[in-house]
């Protein structure tokens, strides 16, 4: 805005046509870049909050790209006479209207009012202006007080106004007012009068209103799914043994397996499925290990985490072999609405043999490293049938070593690969996974390499080191 520093100093000249031209042009062709960006987001379809956020921020930009067209051309045509009959009306969804101006002088008492200034407080152009006592008039009671503030500063210590007001047209309506002005001083430095420029604000204010209303939404939404996932974390590491540094399991004599075991969870928000591992020595001698997933959604799956890992070791407990306990689990899931069984693989270990008998449904095959090298074990055969008792998952036998490495995991451990891939990418890790002297080194090693990036699943990673 140009500063009257004297009654006196001649009036600037308006820009050169052809200037303001070339900014209307660039204006227009913005607008229509603008335009296929929300069309874009409008072909979308998704009622999603951030999808309405983003059509909403194209609205205003467009809204605001109209109005900036207006304005420039306004500043190309020049103000309208002070007095207009039949001002133009406003474009149909103008975020702002034609600027309006005024000078009150205070050494006359004299008021100038532009044509659009009559429009945009609502009064009659044929009727005299308002003078700044009677200005208030216009304004909504809370609000006047700021007006008469700004005001007075001008007038009084010569500050710059920047300020919003409410006003009431006469039939109801309520309009938002941007104000900007600047005392004009006497040659003795005193103030002569004041000018100011004023705007319709109302539709900019709306359209930002709906901007920051979406943009709470989508951030709430945003704050929730994180609540509920850090809730789902929380409950599946309560669920989880609470385990610190190797597994000791309670047993008698010495002790076969050096056991570590890691939940990873997944850096998105995404409440979909719970992983889980396990490890227990059943009364016979012999120690279980499991890891597995659920499907479905929400907290509701993790929760029911701990009726599973129950089960399983009841089942175990009881003397299912692994092929008959992923067969009950299976069946007891299914007759749930959710969760249901993803994938799972469990194993019984046989300390004095040193034999691993494992089943598994649709789970990563467990891996066996061994001097310097890496595996997959042989997956089990088909469905074995009991005359009896039913079906079963089929089993296989593996006889370790001591100081084999056994790794078990869930999909997701190794982001952005599956099956044979993540499997190629672990057993890559064979010499320095060997040559760790216990099984929370190991975890370590594999913690590191593919734990600490961004993954968009869970993952568990369980790790048995053979010690007699």
């Amino acid at each position: 805005m140009p500063s009257h520093l004297s009654a006196d100093r001649p009036a600037a000249q308006p820009p050169g046509r052809g200037s303001v031209e070339s900014l209307i042009s660039q204006t227009r062709r913005l607008k229509g870049d603008v335009d296929a960006v929300r069309r874009d987001a409008e072909e979308d379809g998704s009622d999603h909050p951030r999808g309405r956020w983003q059509r909403a921020l194209c609205d205003l930009a467009l809204h605001q790209l109209n109005d900036l067209d207006e304005h420039l051309a306004q500043l190309r045509d020049g103000p309208l006479p002070t007095a207009t009959p039949e001002p133009a009306p406003p474009t149909p969804g103008s975020l702002l209207s034609r600027v309006g101006s005024a000078e009150w002088n205070l050494l006359t008492d004299e008021a100038s009012w532009s044509g659009e200034l009559y429009q945009i407080l609502g009064r009659d152009p044929a009727a005299p202006p308002l003078t700044l006592d009677e200005l208030p008039s216009l304004v909504l009671d809370e609000d006047r007080p700021k007006l008469t503030t700004m005001v007075t500063n001008c007038l009084v210590d010569a500050r710059p106004i920047d300020g919003e007001f409410r006003i009431a047209h006469r039939d109801g309506d309520v309009r938002t007012v941007h104000m900007m002005g600047e005392p004009v001083l006497h040659t003795d430095g005193s103030t002569a009068s004041m000018w100011a420029v004023l705007r319709d604000v109302s539709e900019l204010r709306r359209s930002q209103r709906v901007v920051s209303e979406t943009r709470d939404s989508l951030t709430d939404r945003r704050q929730d799914a994180q609540t509920e996932h850090r809730i789902a974390v929380e409950l599946q590491e309560a669920v989880l043994p609470q385990w610190r540094g190797s597994l000791r399991l309670p047993h008698q004599g010495p002790r076969a397996l050096d056991l570590a075991a890691r939940h990873l969870p997944a850096s998105t928000n995404t409440l979909i499925g719970a992983d889980w591992y396990d490890a227990l020595e059943l009364t016979d001698g012999e120690t279980l290990l499991s890891v597995g997933d659920l499907t479905g959604h929400g907290v509701g799956v993790t929760s029911n985490m701990t009726m599973l890992l129950g089960a399983v070791r009841g089942m175990a407990m009881a003397g299912a072999p692994p092929g008959r306990l992923m067969a009950w689990l299976n069946q007891l899931l299914d007759a749930t609405v959710q969760p249901a069984l993803g994938s799972a693989v469990c194993c019984r270990y046989r300390p004095g043999t040193r034999t691993l008998v494992w089943a598994q449904a649709g789970h990563p095959t467990p891996l066996l490293f061994r001097d310097g090298t890496g595996r997959v074990l042989n997956a089990p055969d088909g469905v074995l049938l009991g005359a009896t008792s039913g079906a079963a998952y089929g089993q296989a036998e593996e006889t370790l070593e001591v100081g084999d490495l056994l790794l078990l995991h869930t999909d997701g451990l190794v982001p952005g690969h599956t099956g044979t891939a993540a499997a190629n990418l672990l057993l890559d890790l064979a010499p320095r996974l060997t040559g760790t002297s216990t099984a929370q080194d190991c975890l370590r090693t594999v913690v590191h390499e593919f734990g600490e990036s961004e993954r968009a699943e869970n993952a568990c990673v369980l790790v048995a080191k053979v010690t007699a």
